[in-house]
């Protein structure tokens, strides 16, 4: 397949998922693979829909809801990458919390503003 190139003003016509460059250059996470870095630039992108949506918690933090199946079609990945990317970012990172709502309920996931430590 050939491909155009962009002219003017079409190069500015895709929205992207925005991925700190603090992932790839703070030795903190030097250990994080590349997978986890652009999965915690698709949860960051998520968080906006979250706000419009005003998932709030009880202290007004926000939270999303991103499946594992969600995950899987993102990325293109089966189940078992999916939930070790997922557990990387969180037990290895500490760059999301996840609470189990119960049953059958997706979990919510906080995801972590790691430039404010608390």
């Amino acid at each position: 397949m050939q491909f155009d190139y962009f002219y003017g003003s079409q190069a500015e016509q895709f929205s992207f998922y925005r991925i700190p460059k603090v992932l790839f250059t703070d030795p903190q996470f030097k250990p994080l693979s590349t997978d986890a870095k652009v999965l915690y630039g698709i949860l960051l992108d998520r968080m906006s829909l979250s706000v419009k949506n005003h998932w709030l918690d009880e202290q007004s933090r926000v939270y999303i809801i991103f499946t594992t199946e969600e995950i899987m079609e993102a990325l293109s990945c089966a189940n078992q990458k999916a939930c070790r990317l997922m557990l990387e970012l969180e037990k290895d990172a500490g760059l999301i919390e996840r609470k189990r709502q119960g049953l059958g309920k997706p979990s919510l996931i906080y995801v972590k503003n790691f430039v404010v430590s608390s």
